[in-house]
């Protein structure tokens, strides 16, 4: 009777749990316009929008304030002091805009007053937290996802601390070629690389390493707007359903989400960017607008981007 006791007599209370995980996978807040929500590691935050909608330099603002600590030498900057890890698939990601942005955060550019000095020892300490991997095409992709793993170990004992933030920019850059790719088996019984295949591969490969390695992911996506007979002809000769959104784009088009199924059902978070209507008294700058997909929430922002390239809320 007492083994049995002992046997079902739970290891930490319900609170307990809760102050465990709590600490362990902390809420986090990310910069405007991705501050509605409240993310934790293990999430996969879908960034959607048409070609130019600033997905690219709000991934950029999120390095930034993931490298940053949270105060240096006196002077608070509110950062993470955690490394990321960009993955880059449309190869025109531009480290000098980077360094940019991290340089107006850490001389204050970006407030009024409140002006510091550039620190040369803190913008060094914050590139080393920032690592960047290239790939041209899906064959390198998933070569490099199946070997993150090791790269992550390294980097967890080279530094204090792993990798906080996995980023991809953009997921879709080889849909049409791995779409051209032939979906049938070969003879050898081994599976040929297709679209398909190329999506369940890199679902897999990421869940894997969210298990060993606790990871907010954030992935950058072209949107695709279609009309709605497009649509039609499409799922009609495919054979395959198209999840469609009815959300008005450029000429009153509907948003179409391209990418294969067991993606999509991967995604935990997605949000629309897209060209605003109006750009009222920010006329200088295109204004865009936001808009939450997953979850559906009555949540939205307008913004702009400044000479500095510094995203301002409206």
């Amino acid at each position: 009777m007492t083994s049995a006791i002992s046997w079902i007599k739970p290891d930490e209370t319900a609170k307990e749990a809760l102050v465990r995980i709590l600490t362990d996978r902390p809420f986090v807040v990310l910069p405007p316009p991705l501050h509605r929500l409240p993310l934790r590691v293990g999430n996969v935050v879908e960034i959607v929008g048409p070609s130019p909608s600033a997905k690219t330099l709000i991934l950029t603002q999120a390095v930034v304030n993931c490298i940053l600590p949270k105060e240096w030498k006196g002077v608070q900057y509110g950062g993470l002091e955690r490394a990321v890890l960009f993955v880059d698939l449309d190869c025109r990601f531009d480290v000098l805009s980077l360094s940019r942005a991290l340089e107006l955060r850490i001389t204050g550019g970006s407030t009024k007053g409140n002006k510091h000095e550039y620190d040369k020892e803190l913008f060094a300490a914050c590139m080393r937290r920032f690592l960047y991997i290239r790939c041209y095409n899906s064959f390198e992709f998933l070569s490099i996802l199946k070997t993150m793993h090791y790269r992550l170990q390294n980097e967890r004992e080279t530094q204090a601390t792993g990798v906080y933030m996995l980023m991809f920019d953009s997921i879709g850059a080889f849909y049409w070629m791995d779409r051209a790719l032939p979906s049938s088996s070969s003879g050898n019984n081994r599976k040929n690389l297709s679209l398909q295949s190329v999506a369940e591969t890199t679902v897999q490969e990421i869940q894997r390493l969210l298990l060993v390695h606790p990871m907010l992911v954030l992935v950058a996506k072209s949107a695709s707007f279609s009309d709605k007979q497009s649509i039609s002809e499409v799922t009609r000769n495919s054979g395959k359903r198209q999840n469609t959104f009815d959300i008005r784009g450029p000429g009153n088009l509907t948003y179409r989400d391209y990418m294969p199924s067991v993606w999509q059902s991967f995604v935990t978070h997605r949000v629309l960017f897209r060209a605003s209507d109006g750009n009222g008294k920010h006329q200088r700058h295109p204004t865009f607008s936001t808009e939450w997909l997953l979850p559906s929430v009555k949540l939205s922002d307008n913004f702009t981007v400044n000479d500095d390239g510094l995203i301002v809320i409206l």
